[in-house]
């Protein structure tokens, strides 16, 4: 018997094209035996008609916060019965309303009112889906519980092609059915998948005080990680940066490198994707003062040796079928350099940028940066926000776990 069966879902529908397809979602949850109760905004009218839904759903349409004469507090009434709030499509609009706590109409009231699970599925131009403001709310929703079905790529309204076409039908409920099941909704490119993150600078100790260390600021391994996590993957977060960790991300921190390279080798056998994003100094002192230099003793010798080289290493051990990415910040022959990088360590991606460039790499909020596969695909990623930087490392990913990258 399906997980739906009997149970009460508020099937919330928004001002989208994509709302015919809401048709579709509400006929399979009921032909799955869930009582169904559809809630449409106002835009959502403009493109498919009350009478459909109310046909199709085991009550009529719900749009006012006061046209409701069988309920005084429609919005709570709603919200405390329901076992599932489902909507599709979600809007940019409904998205920002919802993370931002703005009730506006019966739809976001319920939203706010609810104590049930709820799956938001968007739908949306590429353009907006990858907007800041758009993945910033998603990620603050995510961070609340929300779970998200993501869309697809496809043809979208006005014959453009991109990301952001509503999942089908079939898959929402799905994934529906599995998050009332008690497991996870969210498929995603990477679900199920196992991935370890590196991010950050690693800091070599010079005496207690004092460390050799570089810029990175750990932004661009964190958005990695807490994109494949939106994506589904079981994500294992090896960090030396004081940023916060991504929410439903196993998060290890470390200092050093030697620290880093025991963590990561030791999960790494298991992982199905390896991204070392982190910044990994190259050389570290050959003796740790055990007190703190002072400069009335005068200029200290430094010793320094060659740090493990943990990129080389996971290379070196990459079990069959494993995706290995590299990073590399350079400042001068970023191409050459990387390709080399690539070849030499045995990874299937490398990610370049050159940190000297306005705007990019270290301590920004943006980055710009070249994927290079071990096949001779190159992409250029220009000027954009991290998480989106993250995307387009994780779309590579996915093309090389399916052989597509060339």
């Amino acid at each position: 018997m399906s997980a739906l069966a009997g149970r009460r879902v508020v099937l919330g529908v928004c001002g989208g094209i994509a709302a015919y397809k809401a048709v579709e979602v509400c006929r399979r949850l009921v032909d799955a035996g869930a009582h169904v109760v559809p809630v449409m905004t106002e835009g959502a009218t403009h493109f498919v008609g009350e009478t459909t839904f109310t046909a199709l759903a085991s009550e009529p349409v719900r749009r006012s916060l006061w046209g409701d004469p069988g309920a005084a507090i429609p919005h709570t009434q709603l919200g405390q019965s329901a076992d599932l709030v489902l909507v599709a499509p979600a809007t940019a609009r409904l998205l920002s309303a919802y993370a931002a706590g703005y009730s506006h109409d019966l739809l976001t009231n319920v939203l706010i009112a609810t104590r049930a699970p709820v799956l938001v599925c968007p739908a949306m131009h590429t353009e907006m889906w990858d907007h800041p403001a758009v993945q910033d709310n998603l990620a603050v929703l995510r961070h609340r519980g929300v779970h998200v079905v993501e869309p697809t790529e496809g043809r979208l309204a006005g014959g453009d092609v991109g990301k952001g076409r509503l999942a089908e039908p079939a898959d929402i409920v799905a994934a529906a059915e599995r998050l009332l099941a008690g497991g996870e909704p969210t498929g995603g490119d990477l679900a199920g998948v196992s991935v370890i993150v590196t991010a950050g600078g690693t800091r070599e100790p010079i005496d207690p005080v004092r460390f050799i260390g570089n810029r990175s600021s750990g932004k661009q391994g964190h958005a990695i990680a807490e994109e494949a996590a939106a994506r589904g993957a079981d994500v294992v977060l090896v960090t030396t940066a004081k940023l916060a960790g991504p929410p439903g991300v196993e998060r290890i921190d470390v200092e050093t490198a030697q620290q880093m390279h025991d963590v990561v080798m030791g999960r790494a056998g298991e992982a199905d994707v390896v991204v070392m994003a982190a910044a990994v100094a190259d050389f570290t002192p050959v003796r740790v003062a055990g007190h703190k230099l002072k400069k009335a003793d005068g200029v200290p010798a430094i010793e320094l040796r060659p740090t493990v080289d943990i990129l080389a290493a996971l290379g070196s051990a990459k079990p069959e079928g494993q995706v290995l990415v590299g990073f590399a910040a350079e400042t001068r022959a970023v191409r050459e350099h990387a390709l080399g990088k690539l070849a030499a360590k045995r990874a299937d991606l490398l990610v370049a940028n050159d940190v000297a460039a306005e705007g990019a790499g270290f301590e920004h909020d943006t980055n710009e940066v070249v994927i290079f596969t071990a096949t001779g695909g190159e992409q250029h990623v220009p000027l954009t926000d991290k998480r989106s930087v993250a995307r387009a490392v994780l779309d590579a990913v996915v093309g090389a776990r399916s052989g597509g990258n060339g």
